[in-house]
């Protein structure tokens, strides 16, 4: 009996329990639906959805369709709100509720936001599940449509010179390529012909063809023609072959302005991990300007995030952003006279800068020698970068960012500090004996050298003859303390601002001149000086600018800026410029051989040599010339071209330097 009576318990706590079993609120389902929604959880939303619908879509392809789409739109900050508000207990009540909601998320091409609405149907056991379709992802994507990404190509600004010519341009370039289902039964033949005409390995054609997009239809490039090669006749009888017409980065002067521009090549995996905002394709700048102001240059690239219909074709845009076009450069450069000197150096290791004396603005900056940075761009050949790299004057060296023993076109300086403490004026004559000098036996075996034989010199005669033993013997009177004092507001030890780093020019290794054999040297440009090209430049605007010394400037429509503002009084800059013009119209003058008649030029010549010791007689010595002409039009050039030993010493770069001052006249 007592059995029965539990049996009848047990029954009734069943009945009862049955009886206060919740109903599921349809609301709850649909706040939990919009919680995964937004966290990206698909695999629990498909988990919500009628049976109906996953008779027309499987989990995989549900979770591979969002993934799909919103990777690629870059969908962040996914934001799911519902705006269902208090619905009315009746509705609820009802077996089909339809509840409201927003969506906002930050895409690539922007903002995107929308209203939409979802079904709800209750399903056996009370279970509300979800009637989901394809316009939940966007209101506007029906069944069977798509959703595509474009990006909008922001063009590169370009780098012009001083007229608005161009050094770092867009310009339009033919591909060779291939079509697989165009090419005939022996492919092989026609892959050797393209090979051998492009100068490339049928391994390379070989990689092309082989990537995962390639089917037969599809146009394959190849190689990118050079700016000297448009022909492309002879490529399109090679059956399967075809061309196409891009815009690539041109840089018209080739080697010319190598240094200058630098190149763009294709971003690197590397890279990627390091720079923000770019993508697998994208070009970015590598050397050069195109480095440097590559911020400027690139612009921002524009998308579009559209529908097509089942046909592909485009049916609506979701959003979009247009590109920022890159902002163009124009500078200082002077793109015939770059020419023109690259012209005179190419074939030497060597550098050269010009400037406008009255304002700091740089016509020209080059190195030689150099490379093409087209190659970049169009297609580097495994041999070129071989021989490139192999090649023992370094064309990827950018000499005019280095530094270098300036040799005797450092005097100026030396005359300068010597005519500013009052140890030098216009008359005072040293008499000096002999092609050596040594101040005393102190000295060892050590001595000064000059190359003319002359008794009584003044200012004018050394700078004419060049004499070192006379700037040796002013800097020793002058003292090392007064010497490298006055030496250093020449901006020695000081950064340049320039959009090239430009290392400090030094006077000594640690600060100090450690011996009177040091402070002789250094007067005349040797001991332990190192100047940059353009810190040499800078250094002989004094002389024609009244005693002012000038900052450079590389971009157009910068006003010139004075560094050290009556750096050395007038007179002295006045006198040194009109000995610096007997220099070179005294037919006794190291810089001679730049006079041409009728026209004022003025400029130092000078040899530095490298060597480590004075009895070291297999040192190289690199050569000098800084020259001006101080009337319109106005130039400040300084070359210098490595190991000039056995071609001329200076002599060698003079003749180069007379032809530019030719030109420019």
């Amino acid at each position: 009996m007592k059995s029965v009576r539990t049996i009848i318990v047990i029954v009734f706590l069943l009945i009862l329990t049955a009886g206060c079993t919740k109903e599921e609120d349809p609301t709850e389902v649909f706040d939990a639906y919009l919680s995964n929604w937004k966290d990206g959880n698909f695999q629990a939303m498909y988990e919500q959805l009628s049976e109906e619908v996953k008779g027309n879509i499987t989990e995989e392809a549900f979770i591979e369709r969002y993934q799909n789409i919103y990777n690629g739109i870059e969908a962040a900050n996914v934001k799911i709100i519902s705006t269902a508000g208090q619905l009315e207990q009746e509705k609820l009540k009802e077996d089909v509720v339809t509840f409201p909601y927003k969506v906002e998320m930050d895409t690539i091409a922007g903002p995107v936001e929308y209203s939409h609405q979802v079904t709800l149907e209750q399903g056996d056991a009370n279970v509300w599940l979800i009637k989901w379709n394809s316009s939940q992802i966007f209101p506007q994507l029906s069944e069977g449509e798509k959703v595509g990404v474009q990006t909008l190509k922001a063009e590169r600004g370009e780098l012009k010179d001083k007229n608005d010519q161009g050094l770092a341009i867009n310009d339009e370039a033919t591909v060779i390529g291939l079509i697989p289902g165009e090419m005939e039964e022996d492919t092989e033949t026609s892959k050797e012909k393209l090979a051998e005409g492009l100068g490339i390995s049928v391994e390379e054609i070989n990689s092309a063809l082989a990537a995962s997009w390639v089917t037969p239809e599809v146009f394959v490039p190849i190689q990118t023609l050079p700016i000297e090669n448009d022909e492309i006749d002879s490529y399109l009888d090679i059956p399967g072959v075809s061309s196409q017409s891009i815009t690539v980065r041109t840089y018209p002067l080739g080697a010319a302005a190598a240094h200058l521009t630098g190149y763009v090549r294709e971003v690197t995996a590397e890279q990627l991990e390091e720079l923000e905002g770019y993508q697998t394709g994208d070009m970015v700048g590598n050397a050069g300007l195109e480095k440097l102001f590559e911020k400027k240059l690139r612009g921002h690239n524009g998308s579009h995030i559209y529908i097509t219909d089942r046909d592909g074709d485009f049916k609506e845009t979701i959003a979009k952003t247009e590109p920022v076009d890159g902002e163009d450069i124009q500078l200082t450069i002077d793109i015939d006279l770059q020419q023109q000197i690259y012209k005179q150096l190419e074939g030497d290791a060597g550098t050269s800068i010009a400037l406008d004396p009255d304002t700091g603005k740089v016509l020209s900056l080059v190195s030689s020698p150099a490379y093409d940075p087209n190659a970049f761009v169009r297609g580097l050949s495994d041999e070129q970068w071989k021989e490139w790299n192999e090649d023992t004057n370094e064309p990827f060296l950018n000499r005019f960012t280095s530094r270098y023993a300036p040799g005797s076109v450092f005097k100026t300086i030396t005359a300068s500090i010597g005519l500013e403490t009052g140890v030098t004026n216009s008359d005072k004559i040293r008499q000096i004996d002999g092609l050596y000098w040594a101040k005393d036996d102190s000295w060892g075996d050590y001595y000064v050298t000059r190359v003319h034989d002359k008794t009584d010199i003044n200012l004018r005669a050394a700078f004419v003859y060049s004499d070192n033993i006379y700037f040796a013997q002013e800097a020793l009177e002058m003292g090392k303390d007064v010497f490298l004092k006055e030496a250093a507001a020449f901006g020695f030890g000081e950064e340049i601002p320039f959009p090239f780093s430009i290392p400090p020019s030094s006077l000594t290794n640690n600060g100090e001149i450690g011996s009177e054999v040091q402070l002789a040297d250094t007067a005349y440009g040797q001991g332990e000086v190192m100047m940059s090209p353009l810190h040499l430049a800078l250094s002989y605007t004094p002389y024609l600018n009244e005693g002012d010394l000038l900052y450079p400037s590389l971009i157009a429509g910068e006003e010139p800026e004075i560094w050290k503002e009556a750096l050395i009084d007038k007179g002295t800059a006045n006198l040194i410029r009109d000995n610096l013009i007997q220099v070179v119209e005294d037919p006794n003058g190291t810089a001679h051989r730049t006079y041409i008649p009728g026209i004022n030029i003025g400029g130092k010549s000078g040899t530095a040599e490298i060597k480590g010791s004075k009895e070291d007689d297999n040192g190289n010595e690199n050569g000098w010339f800084v020259g001006f002409h101080p009337d319109k039009p106005k130039l400040l050039l300084v070359m210098m071209v490595e190991d000039v030993k056995e071609r001329g010493g200076s002599s060698y770069v003079i003749s180069k330097a007379k032809h530019v001052l030719e030109y420019m006249q």
